[in-house]
């Protein structure tokens, strides 16, 4: 007897199987052993989150899941940084729901629905959005709302940044269902469906990475957030639209590029903070990736920079922490990415300066 969930069970483990070819072989094989380690790890973080978000998610009993946290290791992925905390859970479109909790510390905080196409596929439209000035936040730093129905949406994800995560409480999310829920059926076709899809969202998944650094091929995917084409550089700001790939803030506009630096090598890199309610320059490996808060210094934020005396902020990237007040380092990874991000900006930032220089002649203090 052929059951569906036993196939479908095999064709996740040839998915599985295949996709390390993504970083293996091709215009993007990685170069280094730690980079090809990271590809391992991405696989291992990004199938467990695709169980979470299909396989073990009842959508009529919701609850929020951790998607990136500052501090675990299994969920270093996607974008993730050590200033925030993101929670996922998968909704009904069709279901009333309340989210309710508290501000915690968070500068800044937001719920964002997301679409999804077909079973699987990655969002391309955001049907929902709510930062922590439409929530009615009280001054106990509570707050209570209700959402849906809401037509095609698939999932809700939250957003919580903290100037110090290992000092921050992190926002509080808690949601209910306000209609009955269904019965809970884990039967073949249920399973197969999602192991299906969850084998589908890894295959998107490893479209995007790993991330180029350097040129990028004629035929190079473009999904996702646009990359800077050449290493050590950085791309122009821009604003998310509501028309979108995956899981992007609404709120946000991004600069992403990469770095490519010889053990005397640094960044320098300068730009002109707008007025936000956030913003941050976090190191990545090429899988979209940082390390976890406290392993070493990979970001720096808008209250742990340090300005310079006109207002720009200078951080010095290279592969040990140097003496500059606003260093990060790379963690010692010869190659990987670079992103910004400013949540709620005034306006679009001016494009950030970038400088390759000799770590001996990196600036050690602001200008």
């Amino acid at each position: 007897m052929t059951h569906e969930s036993t196939a479908a069970w095999h064709e996740l483990l040839d998915t599985l199987r295949g996709l390390e070819s993504a970083f293996l072989e091709g215009d993007r094989a990685v170069r280094d052993d730690r980079t090809l380690a990271d590809g391992y790890r991405a696989l291992a973080t990004t199938l467990g989150v695709a169980f979470d978000t299909y396989l073990f998610a009842e959508p009529s009993r919701p609850s929020f899941l951790e998607l990136n946290t500052p501090f675990r290791r299994d969920r270093r992925w996607g974008g993730d940084n050590t200033d925030a905390y993101y929670r996922l859970c998968p909704v009904d479109p069709a279901r009333r729901y309340r989210v309710f909790g508290n501000r915690g510390d968070a500068v800044y905080f937001a719920l964002t629905g997301y679409n999804e196409p077909a079973p699987g596929t990655w969002s391309d439209q955001i049907v929902l959005h709510l930062n922590d000035t439409d929530m009615g936040v009280d001054a106990n730093g509570d707050f209570s709302f209700e959402i849906g129905p809401v037509p095609g949406i698939a999932a809700l994800v939250t957003r919580d940044y903290q100037v110090d995560p290992t000092t921050g409480r992190p926002v509080t999310w808690r949601i209910e269902a306000l209609d009955e829920p269904d019965p809970i059926r884990h039967g073949d076709a249920e399973t197969a469906v999602a192991l299906r899809s969850s084998a589908a969202w890894l295959r998107t998944m490893f479209l995007i990475v790993p991330l180029a650094v350097g040129v990028r091929s004629d035929d190079q995917h473009t999904l996702g957030h646009e990359i800077a084409n050449a290493a050590n550089t950085m791309g122009a700001p821009y604003q998310v639209p509501d028309a979108n790939f995956g899981w992007s803030a609404r709120d946000a506009c991004y600069s992403f590029g990469s770095y490519d630096l010889a053990e005397d090598e640094a960044l320098v890199i300068t730009h002109r903070p707008p007025t936000s309610r956030f913003w941050s320059l976090c190191v990545w490996n090429q899988f979209m990736a940082n390390h976890s808060a406290g392993d070493g210094r990979t970001s720096v934020n808008i209250g742990s920079a340090v300005p310079n005396s006109d207002g720009t902020v200078t951080v010095v990237v290279s592969a040990e922490k140097s003496a500059h007040p606003n260093a990060v380092t790379t963690m010692g990874y010869p190659r990987g990415n670079l992103a910004f991000r400013w949540f709620l900006p005034d306006a679009v930032p001016e494009p950030p300066e970038v400088w390759l220089v000799k770590v001996a002649g990196a600036p050690t203090a602001v200008d």
